[in-house]
């Protein structure tokens, strides 16, 4: 710890906090505390007021504290940098859809017959299927999405050298099926960094290795994550046919399967979007269904992830778009009650600050959205940001109370990946 750190450290003690205490009272983790404290982090601007008054100094005291600090990650963030920010990462992001150029086109590749099989397809046929199951429950466990990107780049490595590689049609198609399932994964990272674009590309290239593999699920999946980038671009009226192809292609699924339902769900955030309450009622209730599938059997935690624990949230969701707060309400406090990823209760604080907003009651609107920004600030995810924007479409009229004024200036300062 540096000197000046050390009295920051020092300060925070002497005021009575612990690092735990100081945290919670700033709304972030206490190892992002940990961080700010030996120098590996650095406080955000809109945190710097706050903490300024926590250790009883001024502004220019608190930076005098914080002026010795190295280029550092950002706070709220674990030891990986944030993928798409900056030249270098910008420069990673283009390598990684070169390496999807190159894969999506040996996908497409005619099939060569009968050959010795390399070492490259080997190690994909023995390791790559739990590889991949490992890297999408780091993702799923992970605040900050962004930490399995090295381990996702180097199998993109793996899988273009291993399609450059003559083998069977057999062994072909299972690594059509491996191919679809990391593009779908890249495209969450993607997705999670709002590139929405390049989401949308890693998407079709997933349908398309998909379809060359022969499995419907992982199809219809890949189309429906790519109407998921739809829906959150405000373009429902596009994300629409995405779906309607992707119930049909889930129809010749595995019935065992949640995938139908999945994409039931999806389809009625889509009717929510374009305003029809009875279709998104019928959507919504053809997910519920998912429920009389055996849950230990009906999705494999990767690619298909949905077991029915998220249906509150989304009729929620779905109704607070629909302006039906007394529909919403219900669903949503029901859906905080449950346990959450962060991301989803993010998603889920998010809305019921905006059904606050709705109703014009400011101790709702502050009470959630200060919890969501302290996810925000662990996460870095613009998935989370992207939600907290469209919460300050509603302060508008709110803006004339100094707290909801504060919010609107913290969501705005939240760093922005696209």
């Amino acid at each position: 710890m540096t000197s000046r750190r050390k009295h920051f450290a020092e300060r925070r003690a002497a005021r009575g906090y612990s690092q735990e205490e100081f945290a919670e009272a700033l709304s972030v983790a206490a190892s992002t505390v940990v961080r700010w404290e030996s120098g590996r982090a650095t406080p955000r601007p809109h945190q710097r007021p706050k903490i300024a008054e926590l250790l009883g100094v001024t502004l220019p005291e608190l930076e005098a504290l914080l002026s010795d600090e190295q280029p550092a990650e950002t706070a709220g963030l674990s030891a990986a940098p944030p993928l798409l920010h900056g030249d270098d990462d910008d420069m990673k992001r283009r390598e990684v859809l070169g390496l999807l150029a190159v894969t999506g086109a040996l996908v497409t590749l005619p099939d060569h017959g009968e050959a010795a099989r390399g070492r490259a397809v080997s190690t994909l046929l023995e390791t790559g299927d739990a590889l991949h199951r490992s890297l999408w429950q780091v993702y799923a466990l992970s605040d900050s999405k962004q930490v399995v990107f090295p381990a996702v780049r180097a199998q993109l490595d793996v899988m273009a050298k291993g399609l450059t590689e003559t083998r069977t049609a057999v062994e072909r198609s299972r690594l059509c099926r491996m191919t679809a399932d990391v593009y779908q994964l890249v495209g969450e990272l993607f997705f999670d960094a709002n590139r929405y674009t390049d989401a949308a590309q890693c998407y079709t290239l997933a349908a398309n290795a998909a379809y060359a593999g022969g499995d419907h699920d992982l199809w219809a999946c890949a189309m429906t994550r790519h109407a998921y980038v739809e829906l959150y671009a405000r373009r429902a009226h596009a994300a629409q046919p995405l779906l309607a192809a992707a119930f049909r292609i889930a129809r010749r699924g595995d019935d065992t399967l949640s995938t139908r339902h999945w994409v039931a769900a999806v389809q009625a955030q889509a009717y929510a979007a374009v305003g029809d309450l009875d279709a998104c009622n019928r959507a919504l209730d053809e997910a519920e269904k998912v429920h009389a599938l055996d849950g230990a059997h009906s999705h494999n935690g990767g690619w298909l992830r949905f077991d029915g624990s998220r249906m509150a949230e989304e009729r929620g969701a779905c109704y607070l778009q629909l302006g039906r707060p007394d529909l919403a309400e219900e669903a949503l406090t029901a859906a905080l009650a449950q346990p959450l990823s962060l991301r989803r209760r993010a998603a889920v604080l998010s809305d019921l600050a905006e059904l606050g907003a709705h109703r014009r009651d400011i101790d709702q609107v502050v009470h959630y959205a200060e919890q969501a920004l302290g996810l925000a600030d662990r996460s870095n995810s613009g998935f989370i940001g992207k939600k907290l924007d469209g919460l300050r479409g509603r302060l508008a009229p709110l803006m004339s109370d100094d707290r909801v004024s504060t919010l609107d200036h913290r969501i705005a300062a939240l760093p922005r990946t696209a």
